[in-house]
């Protein structure tokens, strides 16, 4: 088995997400591909669009290189996607996360276990990630590809851009479950399967990975697990890093787990923070964006998203600070978060801006890596494109 060690998988999910690959048509031409491509297009629902991911991870001993990078990427993938447009609505993400290859999980499952159902919660899905450990036992891609499919719940609408990512370094066809029967019930749901595989890449065709993708339409990907994410310093971290901080006193924990999520919204700060500085900042980055929503225990975005009525809640789920307050008294008080959460998020951006600006002319390409961010971001624009995705 091979020994994995290093930083860059979720990124690359994300940047597969990304749907038009702008590198792939000329410069002159990309401010005007999106408006005039989708004109031309009529969309056959007025719901919002929808993108589902679902990540299937190799846990066994050698990938613990690759669960470093979807750790550390994550927030890549979600700034990326968060530029996403179709028929010019910004679309939602979810994300559902697998585990296989670990000795600790059941064989009677095939060495598979759902970790997430698919979510909009992004910071549940990075406290989940920074739960995986590795153990090393029998990867079976077929097994774990095949529960994905049957017992995720996928949307059904047409347009919906349903993707899987698989990544690991055994060979494609171990399990009882074939290869081959798993990819075509796959595709019958309109969900495209990408390969990556930790490795070189005539290792992976080998091992049969690149025909785990062709099957469905998919991408195969040879990634290196064992890159390290490279942290460029700008000007403007400090300031975005104390955006996020004034950023986090704009949300109103509410209901059984108010206060609990609010925590764990904390400790997946700290969490992007122990990995670099530059993590954290993407996570911040990330959290100024649409795709971060906490409607479920935030009471502004549960408000502003019309998931509760004031006049029906019950008082005992607000917080300590709206005690005895008022409908209207708690109604202005979520007016004035959502202004102040609103102004520091374009602040946040604005920064962003300055800063990918100052870091596109400070990076060279040797730190273009073939790593799980460049490899999902690449496959994902490719493949939204014919949902009608652009960015």
């Amino acid at each position: 088995m091979m020994k994995i060690n290093a930083l860059p998988i979720i990124v690359s999910c994300l940047s597969l997400i990304g749907c038009v690959n702008a590198n792939s048509k000329p410069e002159t031409l990309l401010a005007d591909a999106p408006e005039v491509t989708h004109q031309l297009h009529t969309p056959a629902t007025n719901e919002t669009p929808k993108i589902q991911v679902a990540l299937l991870l190799d846990t066994s001993n050698s990938m613990d290189g690759l669960i470093d990078q979807a750790r550390a990427q994550l927030w890549d993938i979600v700034n990326e996607l968060s530029l996403a447009k179709c028929y010019g609505k910004a679309p939602t993400l979810s994300i559902a996360l697998y585990e296989y290859g670990n000795s600790n999980l059941s064989q009677y499952d095939g060495y598979t276990r759902k970790i997430l159902e698919f979510t909009q919660d992004l910071d549940d899905v990075s406290k989940a990630l920074f739960s995986l450990t590795t153990n090393g036992g029998s990867e079976y891609c077929g097994t774990v590809v095949q529960t994905a499919v049957t017992n995720l719940e996928w949307e059904n609408e047409d347009e919906t851009l349903k993707l899987i990512f698989i990544a690991g370094n055994e060979p494609y066809t171990q399990g009882q479950i074939n290869y081959v029967d798993a990819s075509q019930n796959a595709k019958e749901h309109d969900i495209t399967v990408n390969t990556m595989f930790c490795g070189s890449y005539n290792h992976g065709v080998s091992s049969y990975w690149r025909d785990g993708a062709l099957l469905t339409g998919g991408d195969y990907m040879a990634i290196d697990h064992n890159k390290a994410i490279v942290h460029v310093a700008s000007p403007y971290d400090d300031a975005i890093l104390k955006l996020n901080t004034k950023l986090n006193n704009t949300y109103i924990p509410y209901g059984a787990k108010g206060l609990e999520k609010a925590e764990v919204q904390m400790s997946q700060d700290d969490n992007a923070m122990s990995y670099n500085e530059s993590s954290a900042i993407k996570r911040a980055v990330s959290k100024s964006s649409h795709l971060y929503t906490n409607k479920s225990w935030d009471l502004v975005d549960a408000v502003n998203e019309n998931e509760v009525t004031l006049s029906k809640l019950n008082t005992a789920q607000l917080p300590k600070a709206l005690a005895g307050k008022s409908t209207a008294e708690i109604e202005d008080y979520i007016v004035l978060k959502t202004k102040e959460r609103k102004q520091l998020q374009e602040k946040i951006q604005q920064l962003n801006t300055k800063r990918k600006n100052y870091i596109a002319k400070e990076i060279t390409t040797l730190n273009k890596a073939n790593n799980l961010q460049s490899a999902m971001l690449a496959a994902i624009k490719k493949q939204a494109e014919a949902k009608h995705f652009y960015w």
